[in-house]
């Protein structure tokens, strides 16, 4: 017999929210009205860990240069796995632990360990409120300092099954300049026209996803920055961190022991 991943379900009298601890603690569903707006791990192009539901990122977020991480006079090395840098974290691939849920929220943790150099856990919770699914992430320092970002990698479909393809509402104030390497110079530009693979900053208005006469979401998060990757055709994700690509060499914000860096992100569709 095979083996199934067990997974957890949040329901409501309009949404259903699946997620799977067993795949990075993330959503592998979120089904509003009966419409599925998260590509799923079996839909084209979403068999790859990176590439389907919604993942927390911890502990960075987006690109980590060539794999290096240097921090208080040391080098540590991650795989890379998206050569030539590392990607997304360390724990978008590994199970994380079901520390407790109910019909309407769950609270996932998971204990940061190799190739993570400096220990920690972070916390993944979710709540399923009227009208909208809460996120919360907290990455958590125990013994040392360590630096640390985080956020979320969502994957909204193109298309529904009923109603036109997705339209992007998003009107960022700067981007960070992008390298001839993919990560940010430092610097800020205007903001050029899309399609993007890039981070932006001074986001006065919630994002918006519109599937007209089907659907549309609100993006609502107290991260600072946030990622859009709308070059696939099937797909696009719009997702909020608390730092750009490579913060943890440039600028990191570090995590005093027994501390916790934060982050929340909210994901509402309107009253029918």
């Amino acid at each position: 017999m095979g083996c199934f991943p067990v997974v957890i379900e949040l329901n409501d009298d309009r949404a259903q929210v699946v997620l799977d601890p067993d795949a990075g603690g993330r959503l592998a569903r979120l089904v509003v009205d009966g419409l599925d707006v998260l590509v799923q791990r079996e839909d084209h192009g979403g068999r790859e860990p990176l590439h389907w539901g919604c993942y927390p990122m911890v502990p960075w977020a987006g690109r980590l240069a060539s794999g290096r991480l240097r921090f208080d006079g040391a080098e540590h090395r991650f795989p890379l796995t998206m050569a030539p840098h590392a990607i997304h974290g360390t724990t978008w691939s590994v199970p994380w632990t079901d520390a407790g849920h109910d019909r309407t929220s769950a609270l996932l943790r998971v204990d940061l360990t190799d190739p993570w150099p400096y220990g920690g856990h972070a916390v993944h919770r979710i709540t399923l409120e009227p009208g909208a699914v809460v996120l919360g992430l907290e990455v958590h320092a125990d013994e040392v300092a360590m630096p640390a970002a985080c956020g979320w990698h969502p994957w909204f479909r193109r298309r529904l099954d009923r109603g036109q393809p997705a339209q992007l509402g998003f009107e960022p104030g700067a981007m960070w300049e992008r390298g001839d390497d993919g990560l940010p110079t430092g610097g800020l530009v205007p903001v050029p026209p899309g399609p993007w693979d890039d981070c932006f900053t001074g986001v006065a208005e919630p994002p918006t996803i519109t599937w007209p006469g089907a659907a549309a979401l609100t993006l609502a998060s107290d991260a600072e920055h946030w990622v859009v990757y709308d070059e696939p055709a099937e797909a696009l994700c719009i997702e909020p961190q608390t730092a750009p690509p490579d913060a943890l060499n440039r600028e990191p914000f570090v995590v005093a022991p027994g501390e916790a860096l934060t982050a929340r992100f909210e994901l509402r569709w309107q009253d029918r």
